[in-house]
């Protein structure tokens, strides 16, 4: 069996991790991370050497994992710029060609390049990962479930990765469709207990299919090591306040998590190519499968089913940076009007 951290930390405590790409200050090309600034606990390394990955302690409240989260960004921008470089928060570089990136000198890390390959590769892309602390693996099992059906409304809000390699992608989450090429991504399967997950986990492992119970990419997964239940489905977002908003948004949704029958994959599948495809603008099928949704209704109304929530965790103003908000729409607008430096640059700025 697995050794778990449920039930020890503090009811719906937070966790947030944030992937930054690490920047030329002059050419603005992705650099690898210099190691002075890194310090192996809060800022981190990843899979490509030019993005950095900050991650909170475990915070009993969202105000608080805000707090860090500024200090965290400051300090990487200020270690990073003594040595030349900047700091961006966005889900795609614009201008970076994935394939030609460097890969971070890692064993885990170069083990599994070697077992993806190609798809390993193209992975140069940022998510938004929010961690909730759970008092059981059981509820952490049900909380999954509850909160599945509302993740590509998630995705929709968050979408901000429309550029590869200088071009268009068509995508306003072009790193969701990359997320999608490696094994175990996207939805889980229905597991009918904790046991069955945590044998599944085991049986990867002892196959040597992987190193370790993390290298499973679904949009949200158990973590057994913090106890908590990992939300995986943001693009990350650009502005600090839009991060914090995605944060309370995923605190509530499992504080507020109501058990019930295993989500409807089907559903989830179509909805998340729509969130992936057209971001703000998509349609979406409402998870009671019996109508197409606007983004913005459905947040409206998730907003609504939460209102209870929110207010019992003191979070509900912390939502308002998601309303009407279009990243992808708006790199595009920028890069289209006044060209991908300008755009890199922005990026920079807002982060």
């Amino acid at each position: 069996m697995i050794r778990h951290a449920f039930g020890r930390s503090t009811p719906w405590s937070v966790g947030v991790e944030e992937e930054l790409f690490v920047v030329d200050r002059v050419t603005l090309a992705p650099a690898p991370v210099p190691p002075e600034a890194l310090d192996g606990r809060r800022l981190k390394k990843e899979l490509f050497a030019a993005v950095l990955e900050l991650n909170t302690e475990p915070c009993t409240t969202v105000a608080e994992a805000a707090a860090e989260l500024g200090q965290l960004r400051t300090e990487a921008r200020q270690r990073a710029g003594e040595a030349g470089f900047a700091v961006a928060a966005c889900a795609t570089w614009p201008t970076a060609r994935p394939e030609e990136q460097e890969i971070t000198s890692d064993e885990g890390y170069l083990r599994f390049v070697e077992y993806a390959g190609p798809s390993a590769r193209r992975q140069l892309c940022s998510g938004l990962h929010v961690h909730i602390g759970m008092e059981s693996p059981e509820a952490c099992l049900a909380a999954l479930e509850a909160v599945l059906p509302w993740l590509p409304l998630v995705l929709a809000l968050s979408a901000n990765s429309p550029y590869v390699d200088s071009e268009e992608t068509g995508l306003a989450s072009t790193r969701a469709e990359i997320l999608s090429l490696l094994p175990r991504a996207g939805a889980p399967p229905v597991f009918e207990s904790y046991r069955a997950w945590e044998r599944f986990a085991e049986t990867l492992v002892r196959l040597e299919l992987a190193d370790e119970i993390t290298r499973i990419w679904w949009d949200v997964r158990p973590h057994p090591r913090f106890g908590t239940l990992e939300l995986r489905m943001p693009d990350q977002p650009t502005r600090l306040e839009v991060t914090v908003a995605f944060a309370a948004l995923a605190q509530a949704l499992v504080a507020g998590a109501k058990p019930g029958p295993p989500a409807d994959r089907g559903f989830y599948a179509q909805n998340r190519w729509a969130a992936l495809r057209f971001g703000h603008e998509a349609r979406l099928i409402h998870p009671d499968g019996d109508r197409l949704c606007s983004v913005e209704e459905l947040f409206d109304e998730l907003r609504a089913r939460l209102a209870p929530t929110l207010d019992e965790l003191g979070t509900a103003a912390l939502l308002e940076p998601l309303r009407g908000l279009d990243q992808a729409g708006a790199q595009l607008e920028l890069g289209r009007g006044d060209g991908l430096g300008a755009l890199c640059r922005s990026l920079v700025e807002l982060t």
